[in-house]
């Protein structure tokens, strides 16, 4: 009788199924829809909560959508090696952005779209929509360059690198 057998070796191995959150974070289309529409609604929250002329109000209302938009940009090309960033971060920006000038045009039809205090128009929307895709587009694909090279400078300095083997003689 062997000493191990199969079913003990492979027992202890945890093959379990990835996350909802890890499956989500994986897909790039998910990803970009989900990011577009949390920072659209998010932007309706806070202009419907109230409006403050207090600078620490603006500056982290803004910095909460620049941390949502950053954060969950990062947890979907996170997954993947620098030399796929190329193609994932310009691809999900074109989704966020895209998802978010749908959803600015539907609130925008039915009226709950605003602008300040005003409520906006088509004509706005417009604008906005060029707007929200060159800002976005132009921010997470400059976000993902920023990210690729800490990235690689951290593990060019901080990981240990595998000694070159010496020639034999």
């Amino acid at each position: 009788m062997p000493l191990l057998r199969p079913t003990m070796v492979l027992s202890h191995l945890d093959l379990e199924e990835p996350t909802f959150v890890r499956t989500l974070s994986l897909n790039v289309v998910a990803m970009g829809l989900l990011t577009g529409a949390t920072l659209r609604l998010y932007r309706v929250l806070i202009l419907q909560a109230g409006w403050s002329n207090s600078w620490l109000w603006i500056a982290g209302t803004f910095l909460g959508g620049v941390g949502i938009l950053f954060l969950l940009a990062t947890l979907h090309i996170g997954n993947y090696p620098v030399r796929s960033w190329v193609w994932r971060a310009p691809l999900f920006a074109l989704l966020e952005a895209a998802t978010e000038v749908t959803v600015s045009l539907a609130l925008t039809v039915s009226g709950l779209e605003r602008i300040g205090s005003v409520t906006a128009t088509i004509e706005d929307w417009q604008i906005s929509a060029l707007k929200i895709l060159s800002v976005r587009f132009v921010g997470i694909v400059f976000f993902a360059l920023m990210l690729a090279f800490v990235s690689t400078l951290v593990r060019l300095v901080l990981l240990p690198r595998k000694p070159s083997p010496q020639p034999r003689s």
